[in-house]
């Protein structure tokens, strides 16, 4: 394989990556912010709006999702993504379960970063007359803002990795082109360099999400 070849499909795939990766924090997302901040809120020990029975509910249902490994969860979801997208590999099918198994880790990343804001800033709000829509979504999820862009830098990390898995049954991106091009073809090189971009890419992630934590961690 020539070094045009190599580049060529790399780019290729490193590209369906970052198409998977942050497709799929963004449907994450939009599933677990709301479970994680219901999680929060009805929490029975110290929840604006306590529920224990829900939140029980919604305890069990995240540590059941949270329990499946993705390679399991994504062979069980191959019926979702034929019916939501119309075939069950590739770029575009991978997105369904790579959503799903990250929604339950992004639902515990709010849960946790909304109940680490300080209670008399809640107690303030409450005192001034604020309603419990009001509570969630003009002090808690912007006293929380520095810490959730954290948890949001790791879940798309995570997703880095979870996508290169799926490639071993044809996820497409890095982890396939690894798999196909470089373990099943005895090419080195491509393993190699499979890798080192995913390296690349996770440290890149990593330093912007700590650079837009810190500042607006900064700002408050």
């Amino acid at each position: 394989m020539d070094l045009n070849s190599l580049l060529f499909l790399v780019g290729e795939a490193t590209l369906q990556t970052l198409a998977m990766v942050f497709a799929s924090t963004f449907f994450s997302l939009v599933l677990g912010l709301p479970l994680g901040i219901l999680l929060c809120v009805t929490d029975p020990s110290g929840g604006i709006m306590p529920k224990p029975l829900l939140n029980q509910i919604l305890t069990r249902i995240v540590n059941a999702l949270r329990s499946f490994p993705f390679l399991i969860l994504m062979i069980i979801l191959f019926p979702l993504s034929r019916i939501i997208i119309g075939t069950s590999i590739g770029t575009q099918a991978t997105i369904v379960p790579l959503s799903i198994a990250a929604a339950p880790f992004v639902a515990r990343i709010i849960e946790t970063s909304l109940k680490e804001v300080d209670p008399g800033v809640i107690q303030a709000a409450r005192a001034m007359g604020s309603s419990n829509f009001q509570i969630i979504f003009k002090v808690l999820l912007p006293e929380a803002m520095p810490s959730l862009v954290s948890g949001v830098t790791l879940t798309i990390i995570n997703l880095i990795g979870y996508s290169a898995m799926a490639g071993a049954i044809g996820g497409g991106g890095l982890g396939d082109l690894a798999i196909r091009y470089g373990y099943q073809r005895f090419r080195p090189e491509v393993m190699a360099v499979s890798v080192i971009v995913i390296l690349l890419l996770v440290e890149i992630i990593q330093l912007a999400g700590s650079k837009i934590s810190s500042r607006l961690f900064s700002k408050r």
